[in-house]
């Protein structure tokens, strides 16, 4: 068989140059192990925040199962004098602590989105001087959409315009973070610390413009 190789990133960037190793021969037609093989599918519920001198549907749309936000870089905050960017987001009200927790759903970014946090970790209660923030995925406009943790490591290009599947898995009881595209390890790091947190998908607006992000196949997952 022929050697396979796999990238793996950490939280500073890419690690040398994705190790490649040999894969013994097999005779076992099993399929590939899932992410989400060990852990099962859980109710979530959730909330809309967006401009708060806006009605939802301005911003908002649920057709054919697909969740589609937006929100421009002139937009009001959630609330009326609040410092935030503008955004509009799904809030999820299941909050944790502890255990394992997994956002799961089909990505969609249009062109010309740039600046915008898609899906993220917030710590809702966390201890005075931590961030606010477990984890986010940003898209940026560069190399047809670039998709980076944070404002820093790549971890795709050329993402606009199409669907692309995107797991984020915390063990709060460790502390790691992994982060996976179409089932495919991409990222694996820490949080924050101790806090409570909960998953939040939508656009957070920091850049320019219009930004817009859809989603469809939404699945929470736990352990």
């Amino acid at each position: 068989m022929n050697p396979t190789r796999r990238t793996v990133l950490a939280a500073g960037g890419l690690l040398a140059g994705g190790a490649a190793w040999a894969m013994s021969p097999s005779t076992s037609s099993a399929a590939p192990s899932s992410p989400t093989d060990g852990w099962k599918k859980t109710t979530f519920t959730y909330g809309m925040q967006k401009p708060w001198n806006l009605g939802l549907s301005d911003r908002y749309s649920n057709s054919g199962g697909v969740h589609r936000m937006w929100v421009y870089s002139t937009d009001q905050p959630m609330s009326q004098g609040s410092s935030t960017d503008p955004r509009t987001e799904m809030r999820w009200k299941q909050e944790y602590t502890s255990g394992r927790h997994m956002w799961d759903a089909d990505v969609y970014i249009p062109s010309g989105t740039d600046g915008a946090t898609f899906v993220q970790i917030l710590r809702v209660i966390h201890p005075s001087g931590t961030p606010a923030t477990d984890f986010m995925l940003n898209a940026y406009k560069a190399s047809g959409g670039t998709v980076r943790a944070y404002d820093r490591t790549v971890l795709k290009t050329d993402a606009y315009d199409t669907w692309f599947n995107v797991k984020l898995a915390h063990n709060a009881s460790d502390r790691s973070v992994n982060v996976y595209f179409d089932d495919e390890l991409v990222l694996t790091t820490q949080d924050r610390g101790q806090a409570t947190r909960h998953f939040k998908n939508g656009v957070y607006h920091h850049g320019g413009g219009r930004a817009e992000a859809r989603f469809r196949n939404i699945t929470y997952w736990t352990r």
